[in-house]
């Protein structure tokens, strides 16, 4: 299959767009392939021909919010004061407020693992990157910039799923602010 084929990149779209339909009112473990080809009006076979699985779908449909977080962290100004939340945390974590039902479902317990992976993952290459720029904190010398990065990475993704599968009372503000007072002690 040729990914640059107009037909493809629609067909694509329609799959990407079908599994966040699906995934605003059920759990993605419970999502099955010929639900996501009914929703976007394709053949199944279409469904398997772009993915594998439900949960390849999903994170792949995903990749925008996995790309805002990872820049989001990045751009993160690591010496900003301690009780005053940098901007780029401030939109991150309304960003995850306004799409909080999604990520519920992608970071709880019937989630997608892939998806938590991928976010990780890419965090943490966004974060060493910035870091060989040379926009790490200091006194961190002693630990190398990729496990330096793997930390904060898995520090954020694992507040992100304990905030969104938790208690909903507590507003994106005050989390945000929780986060950088933990990140910048």
């Amino acid at each position: 299959m040729n990914l640059d084929d107009p037909r493809a990149q629609r067909s694509r779209a329609r799959l990407r767009t079908a599994i966040l339909e699906l995934a605003a009112s059920k759990e993605i473990g419970s999502i099955t392939m010929s639900e996501v080809a009914k929703t976007a009006g394709v053949h199944r076979a279409t469904v398997y021909q772009h993915f594998p699985d439900v949960n390849a779908l999903a994170t792949d449909a995903m990749e925008d919010a996995v790309e805002q977080v990872a820049r989001a962290a990045a751009q993160c100004p690591q010496d900003a004061p301690r009780d005053r939340t940098p901007q780029q945390l401030v939109e991150l974590f309304g960003h995850v407020a306004a799409s909080a039902a999604l990520y519920r479902r992608m970071l709880g317990a019937q989630g997608s693992a892939l998806f938590v992976a991928r976010m990780r993952e890419r965090t943490t290459s966004e974060l060493v990157r910035v870091f060989r720029e040379g926009k790490r904190p200091k006194g961190f010398d002693d630990v190398s910039p990729e496990v330096h990065a793997a930390y904060l990475a898995g520090a954020l993704t694992g507040v992100i799923a304990h905030w969104v599968t938790g208690d909903e009372s507590v507003s994106a503000d005050e989390m945000t602010l929780a986060f950088w007072r933990l990140f910048r002690p």
